[in-house]
């Protein structure tokens, strides 16, 4: 397997001190550069870059559609990291604390079969969806067919 680095990803935001609370201190993610427009984070060793969108409006929310997988209705689009097991298992206990309301609760996909992995879905408070999958060994499992 090719060494893989950092992807970089940006998204919109309804306002930039939201977005730094829910990320920088919720998510415990790391800040970068920054202005009173957009803002670095540190997602994993990627990054991830918050931009403010002032169309969304104050309680504004990105619009999504869903998709059937495994019983649940994956939101479109979505971004987030691939984590080993228990990197995963560490973050679905806090995001526990943190978020009211996910999308599909932290659970086991696929248990059992190939490609089985641990997967949640939660959005930021601008509604973009957000996906942290864990697996027990990445390099097998990530693409297993």
């Amino acid at each position: 397997m090719k060494m893989l680095t950092p992807f970089h990803i940006a998204v919109p935001v309804r306002d930039i001190n939201e977005a730094r609370e829910f990320y920088g201190t919720k998510m415990g993610f790391s800040e970068g550069r920054s202005s009173d427009k957009w803002i670095d984070y540190n997602m994993f060793g990627h990054q991830f870059v918050v931009h403010l969108d002032e169309t969304l409006g104050k309680d504004g929310s990105v619009g999504q559609i869903k998709n059937a997988v495994d019983g649940h209705g994956v939101p479109v689009p979505h971004c987030g990291v691939v984590l080993q097991m228990a990197d995963w298992q560490t973050l679905a206990k806090r995001m526990r604390d943190i978020i009211d309301d996910f999308i599909i609760e932290p659970y086991i996909r696929f248990e059992g079969e190939a490609g089985e992995q641990g997967t949640m879905f939660f959005t930021d408070p601008s509604g973009n969806a957000l996906e942290f999958k864990g697996f027990k060994n990445i390099e097998k499992e990530l693409f297993a067919t």
